[in-house]
This record gives structure tokens, sequence and C-alpha cells, in this order.
């Protein structure tokens, strides 16, 4: 008999991209005839976010309080809920833990346990991830990237036009670091008044998949203010639909950010282009963006203060970096996700 997995669905009200990420390795699974369940803690929320596609199809979803795991049978649980692998550890079942943000694995741990003497396996959402893994319980951990559906994150025939008085449309999420967004926003403003009187901000805020993917597309920028990340998806949606991302990398989102910038640091220019210290893995695409330092508030608006008078400006240096952004997109997508999936669990369960 076939192995059946389990994806455990932590209790929230709103569907971030990581439950979006276990539902759809689930949907993929089921869809390729494996037996697949998704097992919500509490009933699934509704309103935006729920519905990451109008084409989604859910996989069979078993109750909780009808869960009955066998030996043979893998549980998938998310970094952050360690409680909820007793059901796994108490069964005989292999325990999987998915871990989406590095910045949970070890906050979620009770006191007196310990990773490194827990019967589980792990799997990471990006190559930093796993570098964080195996350092912290040194157990190596598959690396298992999220897509994008890139037929609903695409780029538009034509963005707003900036030139002969248009203005730069900045889009970024607020639920990511809110209080270091307005910094940015402030700083921007400061660093140049004339500038942002020619700047719309483009919130995206309790918004459909479908909304989200509209706002990109009429923005010419993303402004990326979170961290920690385990991946980082906005920031890929964003050069999906033809936008220049700005910002933090939070760790994860180095699997794929590259940086853009070049140049030295002179007196009143911008910073040096940050770089991590990690070795990156190597990539097909180039500089897809001009990434800051986490929380270096300074570095970020004037690396966007920089995009902004490229777009004013009609610059050169636009549409390496865009076609770079597609280019890293397009390596994202729904079907390369699935096929990663599909060949995991063939190497977890050949039967």
């Amino acid at each position: 008999m076939s192995m059946k997995t389990y994806f455990f669905l932590p209790p929230v009200r709103q569907a971030a991209g990581g439950i979006t990420v276990l539902r759809r390795l689930a949907a993929f699974l089921a869809a390729a005839g494996r037996e697949a369940f998704i097992v919500p803690r509490e009933t699934q929320g509704q309103g935006p976010g729920w519905s990451p596609s109008e084409s989604f199809v859910e996989a069979p979803i078993k109750p909780w309080d009808q869960l009955a795991l066998a030996p043979g049978d893998l549980w998938v649980v998310p970094e952050g809920w360690v409680n909820a692998l007793t059901p796994g550890l108490n069964a005989g079942a292999r325990c999987l833990v998915y871990v989406q943000n590095w910045a949970y694995l070890l906050s979620s741990l009770p006191d007196g346990v310990s990773w490194r003497k827990l019967p589980v396996e792990f799997l990471a959402v990006s190559d930093p991830v796993a570098r964080f893994v195996a350092a912290t319980t040194g157990r190596e951990a598959a690396i298992l990237r999220p897509g994008i559906d890139t037929g609903l994150f695409r780029a538009p025939e034509k963005k707003p036009l900036v030139a002969d008085g248009g203005k730069v449309r900045i889009a970024y999420m607020p639920r990511k670091n809110k209080a270091l967004a307005k910094q940015i926003r402030e700083t921007y403003t400061a660093l140049d008044e004339g500038l942002a009187a020619r700047t719309q901000w483009v919130e995206i805020s309790g918004m459909t998949a479908k909304e989200v993917a509209e706002a990109l597309q009429s923005a010419h920028l993303f402004l990326a203010t979170g961290f920690p990340e385990g991946f980082s998806l906005p920031p890929l949606e964003a050069m999906a639909c033809g936008c220049l991302p700005v910002g933090y990398m939070g760790f994860g989102g180095a699997d794929y950010m590259r940086q853009a910038l070049r140049q030295s640091p002179s007196e009143g220019a911008d910073p040096a282009p940050f770089a991590p210290w990690w070795p990156l893995r190597e990539v097909p695409w180039g500089g897809n963006g001009l990434w800051s330092a986490d929380a270096d508030i300074l570095g970020a608006a004037l690396h966007l203060k920089t995009a902004a008078e490229w777009f004013v400006d009609g610059s050169p240096h636009l549409a390496p970096i865009l076609e770079n952004g597609r280019a890293t997109a397009a390596a994202h997508t729904l079907d390369a996700q699935r096929e990663s999936v599909l060949d995991l669990w063939q190497r977890f369960d050949p039967a």
C-alpha cells in the first residue's frame, strides 16, 4: 500500500503565503493520484487569500477529530507548530517538518526540547533556510521551493506612463514590518520632495490574489519590507508583474534575489551594494532588484529614490533588471513547483 500524506494546517485567520504553499503541495499530490489530505486544526478561514486562484482545487480534507495516523504515513507539519507533531510521533508515522521560515524553527520549541533529539526529518523552502536547518539541527534538509501563478501574476502590455509628468507608482505590503515601511516612506519623501510629489503609493492589504496581481501590474516599483523571510513570495510576484523590487531579502529571499547595483560608494551617492555573507547558489539570471541589508531604512530609501529616478528619466539601467526579474519569475512557476513536489515524493515513496 502506498504512503498516505497528511498536511497539518494551523489555526490561522488569514491564508498567508505559507498556508497556501501547504495547500498547493497537497493539491498537487492528490491530483497526481497520491493519497494526500489536508488536516485543519480548526475550520478553515474565509475571505481574501483562501482562494489562491479560480482554478485551485483543494485536496481532500481530513477533519482533526477523524485523524488516525499509521506507521506508514507521512505527517507534514510547518516549523512553528511543534506540538502538532504529537499525533505523528505517537503513531510512529514518518514526521516531516517543512521549514518555511527559519525564524520560527527554534523559537517554537518548548523549554528542554531540542530538534536534535526528535525523530523528525526536515524540508526547507530555500537554500538559505536549508543552511540554517543544517547549522542548528545537524541535519540536512531537502529543498522544496514554492511557485507563483504566472497566469495570474504576469506583466501587463503597458505600465502607466511616467514621462511627461506621470507618477511613479510604488506598491508595498504594510503587514510586512509596517513601522519600517512608514519610516522608509518618510525618508524617501525627505530625500527629494519633488520626486515624492511625483510618487503614488499603492497599498496592498486585504486583497484577493487577483486584486494583488492587478495592483502589482499597475505599479512600477515594489518595496519589499519583509524580514525575517524563508523565501519571500511577494517580490517574486512583483517581478512577474513587471515591477522592479527594492528592499530587504529577509535572509531566505537570497535564494533567488540578486543585486543589480554595481557602483562603488561615494560621498552623497547610494550606499555600497549589499551582498549576503553566505555563499549564494548558482542561478541563470543576473541582478533582479536593488537590495539592502534588513532594517536598513536609509539604504532602502536611497535605493528607492534611485529606482524611481530611473523611471522618471527612462534610464537604460531598467531594461536588463526587469528582464532578469522576468527570468527569475519564469523559473518559479506552479508547474516547476509541481514537478519538484512529485519528484521529491517519488523519492519518499517509490511505490
